[in-house]
């Protein structure tokens, strides 16, 4: 019941700073691509690096892992909303922005978790 409590406590957080982020960022675009969703999945992308990495290092406890990576991340990143957005993108015929979404999402991402387990070492 801890576990749950604690991923759940994570999910919370996760999911209302999501919203405050997507909130912030897309009311300064005047623009229909999705930058606040694209922001929050990079962010995510590097936390999740972090974690691990300090997973990997021992500095976590299975209890801190699953709040932060499972609850808060979790809660806070949006896939599903950039698979929703592609889709949309799609097909309302914007294939440039659809293309330029899926690159840099998944490249920057990757590049972004990446650096957050490298500093995780370099710490």
């Amino acid at each position: 019941m801890r576990l749950i409590l604690a991923i759940g406590a994570g999910s919370f957080i996760g999911g209302v700073s999501r919203y405050l982020l997507s909130q912030f960022i897309q009311t300064r675009f005047l623009s229909t691509f999705p930058f606040a969703t694209l922001t929050v999945n990079i962010i995510g992308c590097f936390l999740i690096g972090l974690v691990f990495g300090l997973t990997e290092r021992g500095n976590l406890t299975q209890e801190w892992r699953l709040f932060l990576a499972t609850g808060l991340i979790g809660g806070f990143t949006t896939f599903s909303a950039f698979s929703n957005e592609t889709v949309g993108m799609l097909r309302d015929g914007q294939f440039w922005y659809a293309s330029g979404y899926i690159l840099l999402s998944v490249a920057v991402g990757l590049f972004a978790t990446i650096i957050g387990i490298t500093i995780t070492k370099l710490i």
